[in-house]
């Protein structure tokens, strides 16, 4: 029998152990088949459902629905409203009908949610009010139906204190900032658990595998767990219009990564919550938990991080080296600042071990992965490129960290004094 794609039982019928007896089945149930007359009990599928019968014995008769392409009837399409919840780091959602497909959230209305039952408003005045940002395009419904991130605010228009693109979006709107064409790269690690048990996928339930080695990058059963999740999250980013430039397994098993970008400014942002968002919904089909918990598992294992790429117009060009130090610099002196706003949990994390430089200490290195901040040899050799900043948690919020980034690297100034003691200490010859 075919496996079903779609996991959530209570809209599924339980077959008894021998499916051919038709005893246990009521005559409605049993009319949905019909038999095959040249092959003695095999089933066919009818005209009117299509019958989906899974490895654990149900039936699924949802999916001629789900897949129901409704184009050829109505020009109406599903908007999936998308926002960031009161934790800062959950994503809410929720539809509605739009009356014709759009191309820009210009075009798409402003909306409202309960704000009190996310934990950003209070019973009284719980109205939250959500803005259209950008717009992809939704691989879970299809068709022309689209999934829309946006932020929120109060009704007067002031936004909420878990909006962080708000104050992203003023700082990549500075003409400053806009003519150094800021370049971003993100790298999200992920870990996938086993349900109920909050565990990670493949490990033996209360026990641990074998220690770190083979996992990164690796393939066979022993090796890697959740490919299919990975994969299908792979796709569906670019189904979905979203800047994803590759995928890999982690070194602690059971945790992947995902890049996006190139990206310029608040697309940046924009991407990676949508990408997230796509992984939470398919770990939910799948019947997998997913965290973004930057060290899941004590112990002899790799946390969870979220390293940010970063590059700059006059970086990117010839002599850009020196412009990449001087960054650098500024960097080494708002490293609390940083630190501060680069995800819950970060000091279980970065501890000076498993390829992280400690919380407490500013450093920077070329090819040197136990820095806070690494150039790669590529860059040293070419004299322009990028910088890695390697500090941000897996479940950094990405509007705040690319935000403080260009704010640091152009539109901060040091005073002579700062700048002179933090160079000599960092020695950048600058």
């Amino acid at each position: 029998m075919a496996q079903c794609l779609a996991p959530s039982v209570q809209w599924q019928m339980r077959l008894t152990k021998n499916a051919m007896e038709p005893s246990p089945m009521t005559s409605k149930m049993w009319n949905s088949f019909s038999l095959k007359p040249s092959r003695k009990g095999a089933l066919k599928t009818s005209t009117k459902f299509r019958i989906c019968a899974s490895a654990n014995g149900t039936i699924n008769r949802l999916e001629g629905l789900l897949n129901l392409d409704v184009s050829p009837y109505t020009d109406k399409i599903i908007a999936e409203y998308i926002w960031i919840g009161g934790s800062g780091t959950d994503v809410r959602s929720k539809s509605r009908t739009i009356s014709k497909p759009v191309e820009h959230p210009s075009e798409l209305p402003k909306w409202n949610y309960d704000g009190s039952s996310t934990g950003q408003a209070p019973g009284e005045d719980s109205e939250v009010i959500l803005y259209p940002q950008a717009i992809f395009r939704d691989p879970f419904r299809g068709g022309k139906n689209i999934l829309v991130i946006c932020d929120a605010y109060t009704p007067q228009g002031e936004p909420i204190p878990t909006n962080k693109r708000a104050k992203a979006a003023e700082i990549f709107s500075d003409p400053k900032v806009v003519s150094q064409v800021p370049w971003f790269g993100i790298e999200q690690e992920y870990t996938l658990l086993q349900p109920n048990v909050k565990w990670p996928l493949g490990w033996p339930v209360g026990a641990y595998p074998g220690p770190q080695g083979p996992y990164y990058c690796g393939a066979g059963a022993d090796k890697s767990f959740g490919r299919d999740i990975s994969d299908a999250h792979y796709k569906a980013c670019l189904y979905a219009g979203i800047n994803i430039s590759g995928t890999n397994g982690e070194v602690m098993p059971g945790q992947w990564e995902f890049q996006v970008g190139p990206s310029v400014g608040i697309e940046a942002g924009d991407h990676i919550w949508c990408a997230r968002y796509l992984l939470e919904r398919i770990t939910e089909q799948a019947g997998v938990v997913l965290t973004l918990d930057p060290k899941p598992i004590e112990g002899d294992w790799n946390g969870a991080g979220c390293h940010t790429n970063y590059s700059t117009k006059p970086m990117r060009e010839d002599g850009g080296f020196e412009v990449i130090k001087k960054a650098i610099l500024n960097l080494s002196l708002r490293h609390k600042e940083h630190i501060s706003a680069y995800g819950e949990g970060n000091e279980r994390r970065l501890t000076g071990k498993h390829e992280t430089a400690s919380i407490n200490t500013f450093s920077w290195g070329v090819a040197n992965r136990g820095c806070s901040i690494r150039v790669g040899r590529d860059t040293e050799k070419a004299g322009k490129g990028y910088l890695e900043d390697r500090r941000p948690a897996s479940n950094m919020d990405p509007y705040t960290v690319t935000g403080l980034l260009a704010e640091t690297t152009i539109l901060w100034e040091p005073t002579l004094e700062a700048e002179a003691l933090a160079a000599q200490k960092l020695a950048l010859n600058v």
